[in-house]
């Protein structure tokens, strides 16, 4: 609970958050990223709006976005916000499980991300495997990775960006099991595919960070949806290239942060028409990822706030699956 008529010190607000003391004065410091009011004019005190702010900011700066952008993004969120949630925003989800991350800053959330991040910090590659396949058997890969597999991952950025260079090799070691485990739900032989064009899936030019594509691909299997995906950093040529060789019916483009975001590439994508004179078509281009918030790229273009609003998007864009129909079994009469 938070002391809301002097606010709490900083070393109780680096404790919540996971981060170094020094950390918190840094960004105050570089950024401006401080407390509005300060105790006799110099003892740092976080109100909840504070530290509301300091929480964007970590999750920002987790998911890629350079400091110095992170904290003007974080400090807007607090000018215009008020302390506490806004009175129609639902009820913080008490903690599943009671327990450690080892160290991770995991916050309130399911007791299997407490479980995946322990066995992540001991490299317990077996675990995190047997973990991460029954995650999926149990809520289905939308949830497993919005509320499993994501926050972990965001649990240990965070962990390694306020530690130097310690915990990467947890990163690493997660990071690929979780491909792996995403790479197996998107496998083939799940049963029919769609007909027509599949959805293209890249990154924009100088973008390294697929994971939430290949979730985007493995629920795209799942639906049954033809699918291509490209990976990391694709050049604007091969995009280019591959658009018009393809005529997909959509082209998802992920950008992690603001400074890869490529406007002037996705408004040219979805100009791209292809297919016979006369009935000439265009991709639907879907706007996925942090990086492209806070711009109007051009109408038209689907921003997905996650992905499950992504996989309903694009499903939208198929028909629907008919039920298969058993052939009637013959009559006495047609069978002589």
């Amino acid at each position: 609970m938070f002391d809301t008529t002097h606010g709490v010190t900083t070393g109780a607000v680096a404790r919540r958050l996971g981060v170094s003391p020094t950390t918190l004065r840094s960004w105050d410091r570089r950024y401006g990223i401080g407390p509005a009011t300060r105790e006799g004019g110099r003892h740092r005190r976080w109100t909840p709006a504070d530290v509301a702010m300091l929480e964007e900011m970590c999750r920002l700066t987790a998911s890629g976005v350079p400091p110095a952008e992170a904290a003007r993004e974080a400090r807007r969120d607090r000018e215009g916000g008020q302390d506490g949630p806004p009175v129609d925003a639902p009820a913080r989800r008490p903690a599943r499980q009671p327990g450690s991350g080892n160290g991770l800053p995991l916050g309130d959330v399911r007791r299997e991300c407490r479980g995946l991040a322990r066995a992540a910090v001991r490299l317990d590659s077996p675990a995190l495997d047997t973990m991460l396949q029954d995650v999926v058997a149990e809520h289905g890969l939308v949830t497993a990775w919005e509320e499993v597999m994501a926050p972990t991952l965001h649990a240990v950025g965070r962990k390694w960006e306020s530690s130097g260079d310690r915990y990467v090799e947890v990163e690493h070691l997660l990071s690929w099991h979780v491909s792996t485990v995403l790479r197996r739900t998107a496998s083939p032989g799940r049963g029919p595919v769609a007909a027509g064009p599949p959805v293209l899936l890249a990154c924009v030019p100088g973008e390294q960070h697929t994971l939430p594509l290949e979730a985007l691909a493995a629920g795209l299997g799942e639906l049954g949806l033809p699918t291509r995906m490209f990976g990391a950093a694709v050049p604007a040529e091969a995009l280019d290239a591959a658009v018009r060789r393809m005529g997909p019916a959509a082209v998802v483009l992920w950008s992690q942060s603001r400074s890869t975001a490529h406007h002037a590439l996705a408004r040219h994508v979805a100009g791209s028409a292809f297919g016979v004179k006369g009935a000439r078509t265009c991709p639907l281009v879907v706007l996925a990822g942090p990086g492209w918030a806070g711009r109007n790229t051009a109408a038209g273009m689907p921003r997905p706030a996650g992905l499950r609003e992504a996989l309903t998007v694009l499903a939208r864009l198929y028909p629907a699956p008919q039920p298969q129909t058993q052939p009637e079994p013959e009559s006495p009469s047609d069978a002589g």
